[in-house]
């Protein structure tokens, strides 16, 4: 080993970042995290109070066994950090029996086994008064989905990483990675690392790190300038980034009570074909509500975070139309980024080009809750261990535009 001797370095500190530091960490590794800013924080995808955990995935029936092994790791990372990071509030999926959210969630339910009841509107609005489906909607209940604490989540596993020995770098913007015989070169604005292996997990800004011997440009314009004018490009793949709203409503007076964790589950309702929005019962900051997709093209370095009056009128319309007692006083909101790609199935694979590299990102807005298992198993897989999921869904070839390895 040359350099440094860190035998794995990880270049992002978000969801994922952190958790793959954390266990290689754990498992006696030498690893060095970077991140250009001091996580947890809200310039990316990784915060905004809450994310949904869910079991039965209706995006397709091969996330169960990973979904259902992150939850052990939650789990057991409670158990040994002693903070609380997962609310288990029981969920629901609603929608037309024959839409993709509530035909999906049906069929990873079926197919693994799963707990889970199928509600008619009216069971719906019984069992749940603030929802207010029409009556050709369903429902499909799944009790163990939950609550996750992103930011209390990444400071966690930040802090196990550096209580099992990671050497965690914030502040330090990366601006280039290099190939060093069997491995690499990290150059930051302070300084050079040398490492076996590269972890990269750089989620909005992954577009910039593809590749090696460039210096980061300073937004995604400039980077697809420069992928223009590169006369030769190891690796493009076709992201887009979307600005993503999030929004906390006060529930309507003397109706606060429903939205309660014990009585209300978090959701997410397929209210049109294909059109999605979400939400989690009020702890305390208000019912947080957000579209899952439908946002405007975004640039992580100059991203509009004001939000339009536009955006806040459309959805207390759909509250008023489907939450009609969570459409009160509009109290916070902030934005966030969803880094898709075209299938919107993650990326975790080896980088193509350099055998060094491995990438794992981004999570194309429903990924954080895969996070602890997605950091388990990139450290094995940088550290040559075998894996037993079926990662093949994720794998960076189903992507065309790429040139041969050299």
């Amino acid at each position: 080993m040359s350099g440094n001797g860190y035998e794995v370095i990880v270049l992002g500190l978000g969801a994922m970042g952190s958790a793959a530091a954390y266990h290689l960490a754990k498992n006696g590794n030498r690893v060095l995290g970077l991140d250009r800013f001091q996580p947890p924080h809200s310039f990316g995808s990784s915060h905004g109070k809450t994310r949904i955990i869910r079991e039965a995935y209706f995006e397709h029936p091969s996330y169960v066994p990973l979904v259902q092994r992150a939850y052990e790791l939650w789990f057991a990372l409670e158990a040994e950090s002693g903070s609380k990071l997962l609310m288990p509030t029981g969920g629901l999926m609603i929608g037309l029996p024959e839409g993709a959210l509530v035909s999906g969630s049906k069929l990873s339910a079926e197919q693994h086994k799963l707990e889970h009841q199928v509600l008619s509107a009216t069971e719906l609005r019984r069992r749940f008064p603030v929802f207010q489906p029409d009556d050709s909607a369903i429902g499909v209940w799944e009790p163990r989905a939950g609550i996750l604490f992103p930011e209390k989540v990444i400071q966690t596993h930040l802090e196990m990483a550096a209580q099992a020995g990671a050497a965690l770098n914030f502040n330090e913007p990366v601006l280039k990675w290099e190939t060093d015989g069997d491995g690499v070169r990290v150059t930051t604005a302070t300084n050079t690392y040398s490492a076996e292996r590269l972890l990269i997990t750089a989620g909005a800004w992954l577009g910039s790190f593809l590749n090696p011997s460039t210096e980061r440009p300073a937004s995604v314009r400039s980077v697809e300038n420069s992928i223009r004018n590169r006369p030769k490009l190891e690796l493009e793949i076709p992201l887009s980034l979307e600005r993503q709203v999030l929004f906390w409503f006060e529930p309507i007076p003397a109706q606060a009570e429903p939205f309660q964790p014990r009585t209300c589950p978090i959701f997410i309702w397929e209210y049109e074909s294909g059109k999605f929005f979400y939400g989690f019962p009020d702890l305390g900051d208000g019912i947080k509500v957000a579209l899952h997709h439908q946002g405007e093209r975004a640039d992580p370095e100059h991203m509009q975070r004001e939000v339009g009056e536009n955006e806040i009128l459309e959805m207390k319309s759909l509250l008023q139309r489907l939450l009609p007692t969570a459409a009160g006083r509009l109290k916070s909101h902030e934005v966030c980024i969803y880094t898709n790609t075209p299938d919107e199935h993650f990326i975790f694979d080896w980088h193509p080009a350099y055998h060094q590299v491995f990438v794992a990102s981004p999570c194309s807005g429903h990924g954080f809750k895969f996070s602890s298992v997605i950091g388990e198993l990139a450290a094995k897989l940088l550290t040559n261990q075998r894996v037993s999921f079926d990662l093949s869904r994720f794998r960076i070839g189903r992507f065309q535009n790429i040139a041969p390895a050299r």
